[in-house]
């Protein structure tokens, strides 16, 4: 929910990482409902499947933004708490990522 109090700022600090962000700034605007929508999916057990897949793609993809910006030393302010706390883009940005994936990875085989 922290994303959505200053959706401009969040939008500016996503796209200097993620890579599809930098080349749609609409991406970056949209970014924050998706994960509105996977949370409110994963309330509400609809299509766990799909839900869980998305999760899957969207985090991964996260990720590599996050690591290759990493790799390139980029000293950037992490927008995944928007703007109202100056976090930095970490390992810890990039575990979150990947944790997340992997929870919905373990969650896809628990339903087959």
């Amino acid at each position: 929910m922290l994303k959505f109090m200053d959706l401009n700022g969040f939008a500016k600090g996503f796209q200097m990482y993620d890579l599809l962000a930098k080349k749609s700034k609409g991406y970056a605007y949209v970014y924050p409902f998706l994960e509105l929508f996977l949370a409110t999916g994963y309330l509400t057990f609809y299509a766990p499947f799909w839900i869980y897949c998305f999760t899957v793609i969207l985090m991964v993809f996260s990720a590599i933004g996050v690591l290759i910006a990493l790799k390139q030393g980029l000293d950037v302010k992490c927008a995944c708490m928007g703007t109202v706390l100056n976090v930095p883009l970490s390992t810890v940005t990039l575990t979150e990522d990947l944790g997340m994936a992997s929870m919905a990875i373990i969650l896809i085989l628990m339903l087959l």
